[in-house]
């Protein structure tokens, strides 16, 4: 007898389930043992549960199918409990955004720190031209070159228009239109630097930088200013990039250039420079940062003489984000900015080697305003300095560099180019400058 009640207590079972019995009887061969035994099955599954699912014991209310999560859903996606593999690795260049790293004060030593504007994005002064064609671009450079007399403004407007990575194309959609190198037909005719500036906008950044370290290390003087300025100025894949092209171009690598021309720490410096092997990592460890600044401090003011190994091997493999943390805890540290020091312990081309890398190193737009306003002040300008710095900034930080020379010299860039050069040669550099601030 049951009591009275129970049979109202008992559950609700759904048509679509069935009660297997303890000794799994009557059930088809393949489905013994694959449940526990006295326990509720719907009757679609035959004795397989889902896995990761409890069976409700008898004399429970079956929750309905609703009630049960997503088969999916009870594990943790199978990356997400784990750090992503790359995590534990020094993250790429260009990984992660300056943010991430030191937050530099500014320093002392006139240059201040890399600047925290706030303002992202593309800060170069060319853009793409929206649906450019080179195809259609050299029938206006040929038609410009064609018959008597050249049309320079058509040139100018056409290339000052035009992004990199749109004119680089032109040279071969030139010799595919026509039959003709397009370099040999600039040459023939135009003249003096304005035909320098134009050769130079039709190279890659890369196959400019090479022809300009060969430029420099040729002849009977070195531009040494020139090798410092492009070798601590790119990144590792671009110093790479450069040291391929110059052996492939000239047959020499460009490491043994180096060596053949210079001499003594300047030299070690150049060479270690130029193995495009930086730390690019944007992180910085604090405490390696202030031992580097006492590595520092002990190679050179702490002690009778200078130790320019030390102070090579430091400015040359750490990361640009952790040199900017050396070099203000160097300034608390002994009260004079590296660069003094560099001033006070050293001469000559690696005083002025090292002294341009710190300045390269602690604030790029502002280390490219002073070179271009060496270039242009006294007699005479430095025209290959300008255009080459007008050239390979234009697209990276040229609104950075107009500010700085805005804020440094008191007037624009705009202004000083356009006092210090004329015709079609300032038409076009005042494009790649992009405008007056």
């Amino acid at each position: 007898m049951s009591p009275p009640g129970f049979e109202d207590e008992l559950p609700r079972i759904p048509s679509s389930v069935r009660w297997i019995p303890s000794t799994g009887r009557g059930l088809p061969t393949s489905t013994r043992g694959l449940s526990p035994p006295g326990r509720w099955l719907p009757t679609g599954s035959r004795g397989l549960s889902p896995p990761g699912r409890r069976l409700p014991t008898p004399g429970r209310r079956l929750p309905t199918p609703a009630a049960f999560p997503p088969a999916a859903g009870g594990y943790p996606p199978a990356a997400g409990g784990y750090p992503p593999a790359a995590g534990g690795y020094p993250p790429q260049a260009g990984g992660f955004p300056p943010a991430a790293g030191y937050q530099p004060q500014p320093g002392a030593g006139g240059y201040p720190s890399m600047p925290q504007t706030g303002e992202k994005g593309f800060r170069g002064s060319i853009k793409d031209f929206p649906g450019a064609d080179p195809l259609r671009d050299v029938e206006v450079l040929r038609k410009a070159m064609k018959g008597f007399g050249t049309d320079e403004n058509a040139i100018i407007e056409l290339l000052g228009s035009r992004s990199n990575k749109q004119r680089v194309p032109m040279v071969a959609a030139y010799k595919t239109t026509y039959g003709k190198d397009l370099f040999h037909d600039l040459k023939s005719e135009l003249t003096g630097n304005f035909e320098k500036l134009v050769l130079a906008m039709m190279m890659t950044p890369t196959q400019f930088d090479a022809s300009q370290l060969r430029e420099a290390i040729k002849g009977a003087g070195t531009d040494e200013a020139c090798l410092i300025e492009i070798l601590s100025s790119r990144s590792n894949a671009d110093i790479c990039e450069i040291t391929r092209i110059y052996k492939a171009e000239y047959g020499k690598s460009l490491e043994d250039a180096i060596i053949s021309d210079t001499s003594g720490h300047f030299r070690r410096l150049l060479v270690s420079l130029s193995q495009g092997n930086r730390d690019e990592r944007e992180t910085v460890d604090v405490s390696l940062a202030k031992q580097d600044a006492q590595k520092l401090y002990a190679a050179g003011e702490n002690k009778v003489g200078t130790d320019e190994s030390q102070f090579n091997a430091i400015l040359c493999a750490r990361s640009k984000p952790h040199l900017r943390a050396v070099f203000q805890e160097y300034q608390q540290m002994c009260g004079r900015d590296i660069e003094k020091s560099i001033c006070r312990e050293m001469s000559g081309n690696v005083e002025s080697g090292m002294v341009a890398v710190v300045k390269c190193i602690k604030n790029t737009p502002a280390y490219f305003a002073e070179r271009l306003h060496k270039a242009m002040q006294g007699a005479g300008t430095k025209d290959t300095t300008l255009i080459r710095i007008m050239v390979s900034r234009s697209e990276i930080d040229m609104l950075d560099i107009r500010q700085a020379y805005a804020q440094t010299y008191g007037k624009s860039l705009y202004t000083a180019i356009s006092g210090d050069t004329s015709g079609d040669y300032k038409k076009l550099l005042l494009k790649l400058c992009g405008g007056s601030d």
